[in-house]
């Protein structure tokens, strides 16, 4: 598991912006170079779950754990047609946004694992010390 960082920490809001720019810098570099997603998103997906598991405060493991998917789905929406240099076609569009989801899937899941193993490891420690 993560060591959380001494201090306070990100905030709810401040996990998701940071996951949010950060995926999305990286899948921009992507597509601007391979015009898809690929091995480097999914390195950027792994290190949004561990960085926002590691740097979140207490209490924000869920948001750190439900994010990177959505933040990953939003960035490729955004980004397909403007630095893609596609269309707003939406047959081209949703083929392209399948076969992205295709190439990530591996660290979409292992990233999921990973994180909700974490979540709920934190969460059978906050049940503990009520108790």
């Amino acid at each position: 598991m993560a060591t959380p960082i001494k201090g306070a920490g990100l905030t709810k809001p401040g996990v998701v912006i940071l996951q949010f720019i950060f995926l999305a810098f990286v899948a921009m570099i992507e597509i601007f170079f391979r015009s898809n997603v690929g091995f480097l998103t999914g390195f950027a997906i792994w290190a949004c779950y561990y960085g926002g598991l590691t740097y979140g405060r207490a209490g924000t493991t869920y948001v750190a754990v439900v994010n990177p998917p959505i933040a990953f789905g939003l960035a490729v929406i955004l980004l397909l047609p403007t630095v893609g240099g596609l269309s707003l076609s939406i047959t081209r569009l949703g083929v392209d946004l399948i076969s992205g989801l295709a190439s990530v899937a591996p660290f979409l899941l292992t990233g999921a694992l990973y994180g909700w193993w974490s979540y709920f490891k934190e969460n059978k420690v906050l049940l503990t010390r009520s108790a």
